[in-house]
C-alpha cells in the first residue's frame, strides 16, 4: 500500500496494487467540498486515468461520519451570482471527469452523502453504502438548488417521483431506501464496507481493462442519446475489442478451460 499525498492535502491518494483509493480528507469539515478540494479531485482523477498501473478507483471520505456532507457552505455564503455559477461549473466539470473515467470508479459511501456529497457519489459508476449511511439533497433548506448535477443524475437513477421528493423536501433517506430507489447498488454492514468494496474493486482489477472501458463508454453514451445511436456505438465498440490481445486471451482461456490473464492490450 503506497500513500502518495501529504496528510494536510484536501484529498489523500493511496495505491493498493492496481486499486487507487482517493479519499476526501477534510474530516473536521465532514469532508465538505470547497474549490480547492474540487480542483484536487479533478487532478487526482486525471492522474488515475493516465496511469496504466491503475485499473480501478475507489472514492471515499476520511473519518467515521461522512463520505462528503455537502459543498462548503462557509465558502458559498459570500459568493456573487457569477461566482456561484462558476463554482457550480467547477464542480460539474470535476464530476463529469469522474463519470467519464475510462476505468471503473466505486463510491464507498461510509457516512453522510448529502448535497454535493450525493452528487459526487452519483457520478461514480457504482455505489456501495454502509447500512448507517444517509443520503439526500438538502439544498432547499439553504435556499439553494443542487448545483453539481444532482437534479439530473438523481432523475436518471431514481426517476421523477423520487427526485422531486428528495429535492423538494430536502429530507435525507437511509441506505436501505436509497438502494430500493436505485441510488446505491449495494448496502452492507458498516464494519464490512471496506472489505466488500475492495472485493469488488479486486474483481475489476483483474478484468479486461479495455472491455471495461468499452462498456462504460457504451452505457454513458446510451444514457445520453437515442437507442439507434446507442446501438450503433455499441456495435462499433464491440468490433473494436476484436483488435485487442485481451479478447484473444479471454476467448482462448474459455476454450482451454483456464483462467484468463488480461494485460490491457
Amino acid at each position: 500500500m503506497t500513500e502518495t499525498t501529504p496528510s494536510a492535502a484536501p484529498i489523500s491518494v493511496t495505491d493498493r496494487g492496481a486499486i487507487r483509493v482517493i479519499a476526501v480528507n477534510r474530516p473536521d469539515k465532514l469532508n465538505a467540498l470547497n474549490a480547492a478540494t474540487l480542483d484536487a479531485l479533478h487532478t487526482a482523477f486525471d492522474a488515475a486515468a493516465d496511469d496504466p498501473a491503475v485499473r480501478v478507483v475507489v472514492l471515499t471520505g476520511t473519518g467515521p461520519k461522512a463520505f462528503v456532507a455537502g459543498a462548503d457552505i462557509a465558502e458559498m455564503n459570500s459568493l456573487t451570482p457569477v461566482q456561484g455559477r462558476d463554482f457550480s461549473l467547477r464542480g460539474t466539470r470535476m464530476m463529469r471527469r469522474v463519470e467519464r473515467m475510462p476505468k471503473p470508479v466505486i463510491a464507498m459511501v461510509n457516512g453522510f452523502a448529502l448535497g454535493g456529497g450525493l452528487e459526487l457519489a452519483m457520478c461514480c459508476h457504482l455505489r456501495i453504502a454502509a447500512d448507517t449511511a444517509k443520503v439526500g439533497q438538502p439544498e432547499i433548506n439553504l435556499g439553494l438548488i443542487p448545483g453539481f448535477g444532482g437534479t439530473q443524475r438523481l432523475l436518471r437513477l431514481a426517476g421523477r417521483a423520487a427526485t422531486l421528493e428528495l429535492c423538494l423536501t430536502g429530507a435525507p433517506i437511509d441506505a436501505a431506501r436509497a438502494a430500493q430507489l436505485g441510488i446505491v447498488n449495494r448496502v452492507v454492514p458498516a464494519a464490512e464496507l471496506e472489505a466488500e468494496t475492495m472485493k469488488l474493486a479486486e474483481q475489476f482489477a483483474t478484468a479486461a481493462p479495455l472491455a471495461l472501458r468499452g462498456m462504460i463508454d457504451c452505457i454513458n453514451i446510451g444514457g445520453e442519446c437515442g437507442i439507434e445511436e446507442g446501438l450503433e456505438f455499441e456495435s462499433a465498440q464491440f468490433g473494436l475489442v476484436f483488435s485487442t490481445q485481451d479478447m484473444r486471451e479471454g476467448t482462448s482461456a474459455f476454450l482451454e478451460r483456464r483462467k484468463p490473464e488480461f494485460k490491457g492490450a
